[in-house]
């Protein structure tokens, strides 16, 4: 799978300067004659300013600003509108140059308490058009799989996020930071894992001094159970958080709704998982989304209780947000409480979330799902 979905590559007429770092662009500058130091003041202009045109930046010679307009092409996720819930969330659909449709969801929390000026954020992205993987009640993977996005397709998500909270803040508002988000998951549309280079590279943009200087702890990698890619996740060096799509507590209900659990069963899914976990110590976190009689089951529960506990995870149940043309719904209220009391009575870190966006599909895939339906 990881290779079938690695394949297509798309490469756009010019490339974005969110595809560069320090030593690349300081390398193109160089055999252009231009003097290699201005890569960071390019840099600063996009991940301190939020700024990708280079006729915007404006402490730059005139004759690099010409340079680099011919040479790049600015923030490659154009906008086609952001929608918003009654529940603080806000999901963005946005195009890329070959018209494919991409999803970015911005979730609030709002903080209470003294000293508190905001809400706190999480931006979900995607990392490729469509999904390889078939999860059963997943909408990504209804239209199929296109192709990887590229380093800077993952980047511009986060820069139009910054816009959106720019233009929503109140006149006069002054940020703490120039970051306008507190936490980042990579668990929009697509298997991150299966487009490692691009991913990795996207979050060493995010994470090192030159870029936005985000902290590895905020930021979060989510996994179908791709077990070889998690260990070189590992091998990554950023001490990053990992969370593990599970859905499954036994191999017989997982491979039932997630076709990966036949390459990678549990057992060689959590050994991964553990040396992770052993390597940068760090709570990893269970996704476990609950359908209605597939295993939403006590037997379930327990199983899935056993595995949190050997390695010592927190565990995230998500009541499932049902997807028009597929089957599955959710149990009731009663029905999740007594699966998280299983967890609880087993000294299992859980939460037991409450769905967020349902009245904006925000469920992975679902808002592209529609506009290529109303379009086609």
């Amino acid at each position: 799978m990881e290779k079938s979905s690695n394949r297509r590559v798309f490469r756009p007429e010019k490339p974005s300067l969110l595809e560069e770092d320090p030593e690349t662009l300081g390398a193109r500058l160089f055999a252009a004659g231009q003097p290699a130091y201005r890569a960071g003041q390019v840099l600063e202009w996009i991940y301190r300013r939020g700024v990708t045109e280079p006729a915007a930046m404006t402490n730059l010679p005139a004759g690099l600003r010409s340079w680099l307009a011919e040479q790049f092409a600015g923030n490659p996720v154009d906008r086609v509108f952001w929608k918003r819930s009654g529940d603080e969330t806000t999901k963005l659909l946005g195009r890329l140059e070959d018209g494919a449709l991409i999803e970015t969801v911005l979730i609030e929390a709002p903080q209470t308490g003294v000293g508190v000026e905001r809400s706190r954020s999480t931006v979900c992205v995607s990392s490729q058009v469509g999904c390889a993987y078939g999860c059963k009640f997943c909408a990504s993977g209804l239209a199929g799989w296109k192709r990887n996005l590229t380093r800077g397709e993952i980047l511009g998500q986060f820069l139009r996020v910054g816009e959106r909270q720019r233009e929503a803040d109140a006149p006069g508002t002054v940020r703490r930071d120039h970051v306008p988000f507190d936490n980042i998951v990579f668990m929009g549309m697509g298997e991150p894992l299966a487009n490692f280079e691009a991913v990795t590279g996207a979050i060493e943009s995010l994470h090192r001094e030159w870029g936005f200087g985000f902290g590895a702890r905020r930021i979060t990698v989510s996994t179908s159970g791709l077990a070889p890619r998690i260990r070189d996740l590992a091998d990554l060096g950023v001490p990053l958080r990992l969370a593990v799509s599970l859905h499954g507590a036994t191999d017989e209900v997982r491979s039932r709704i997630m076709p990966v659990n036949r390459k990678y069963p549990i057992p060689e899914l959590l050994d991964a998982v553990r040396s992770f976990r052993e390597r940068h110590n760090r709570m990893v976190t269970l996704e476990f989304i609950l359908i209605e009689e597939v295993n939403d089951s006590l037997a379930q529960a327990e199983a899935l209780a056993r595995i949190a506990g050997d390695l010592h995870a927190h565990v995230n149940c998500i009541p499932y947000n049902r997807v028009e043309g597929l089957p599955w719904t959710r149990p009731n209220r009663k029905r999740q409480e007594r699966f998280a009391g299983v967890l609880r009575k087993a000294g299992i870190s859980v939460t037991l979330r409450r769905e967020k966006g349902h009245d904006i599909e925000a469920a992975c895939g679902q808002l592209r799902l529609q506009e290529e339906r109303r379009s086609a």
